[in-house]
């Protein structure tokens, strides 16, 4: 092997370490959470919305309000599977200004349809619905953030019954920014390795942190999903992942009446919720960068 030669190898086996590291680098942070607190309720099948002195758990046609800190079931509406409401497949839940909102879809029928149900806390009366019709997929929850209005529209690449295609194809799932009227103003796609993990189902819960992160699950793995928009592009950025035993996906809601970390989550298989205790993920993760650069026409890329 000649001088020339081996200056060549050294040059490509450092580029090639710096690639390694790159990539090393560029892979989602991992945090680990642990459960606080698990109560047992009978309606915990599809999320948990949280306010400062209740919680609610969500099934696909009803929803028990519970004190926080008992557990204890107060209210219940339902929407009667034995008196067939109109309400199919209710998801995540969020509560604002004393009025639960909770995302709505026909799952698992076609043509998908979406909307918006509201309640009183109070009284656990159904008060409003905003409807989607046909839009972007089934929505599967929905958040109130810095004055605007954040969800997202499911697909999956689940074949239902009697159909012989993937119900929308996982990679159309879009989360959305949407004003006070539902209307949708922007929406981004997940990264693609984010998809890997959550298909042949899709993103079920979403619910934005105090420290202006998105959390995400899917529906199957131990797994919270944290993301941001990004600085350029259509594709959200996905920066950290939180592993809780215990834990398969489904709704999930920031508790925004304390000032600890405390998100809100279910078991579904066993009907529970879970107070988490989160691990503290902003100041761990770099700035947004959108890796360009300006050039002066000394320097300018001619390739």
């Amino acid at each position: 092997m000649n001088h020339s030669t081996q200056t060549l190898f050294a040059l490509i086996t450092l580029v090639s370490g710096l690639l390694k590291i790159s990539l090393v680098e560029a892979e989602p942070k991992k945090f680990i959470a642990e459960i606080s607190e698990t109560f047992q309720t009978f309606d915990a099948r599809q999320g948990v919305a949280v306010d400062a002195g209740q919680f609610y758990a969500v099934n696909n046609v009803r929803i028990t309000r519970h004190e926080k800190r008992t557990g204890a079931a107060e209210l219940q509406w339902d929407g009667g599977y034995e008196f067939k409401g109109p309400l199919d497949h209710l998801d995540s839940g969020m509560v604002w200004q004393g009025r639960l909102y909770a995302a709505h879809s026909n799952y698992p029928f076609l043509p998908m349809t979406s909307s918006v149900e509201i309640w009183d806390t109070r009284t656990m009366a159904h008060v409003a619905s905003h409807n989607f019709g046909i839009l972007l997929g089934s929505m599967t929850w929905l958040d109130r953030y810095r004055g605007e209005w954040w969800g997202a529209f499911a697909n999956y690449d689940k074949v239902q019954d009697g159909t012989d295609t993937p119900y929308g194809g996982t990679h159309n799932t879009v989360v959305v920014r949407m004003d006070d009227e539902f209307q949708v103003l922007q929406n981004w796609t997940l990264p693609d390795e984010l998809v890997g993990r959550m298909k042949p189902m899709s993103n079920s819960g979403g619910s934005w942190g105090p420290d202006d992160l998105l959390y995400l699950t899917g529906h199957d793995y131990p797994e919270i999903y944290v993301v941001r928009p990004p600085v350029t592009g259509s594709q959200l950025e996905w920066v950290a992942t939180v592993e809780v035993a215990g834990l398969n996906g489904q709704g999930i809601a920031w508790d925004r009446s304390v000032e600890a970390r405390d998100l809100w989550a279910i078991l579904k298989q066993q009907e529970l919720v879970f107070r988490i205790r989160m691990p503290e993920i902003a100041s761990h993760l770099e700035p947004a960068n959108v890796n360009t650069m300006i050039r002066s026409p000394d320097n300018f890329a001619l390739d």
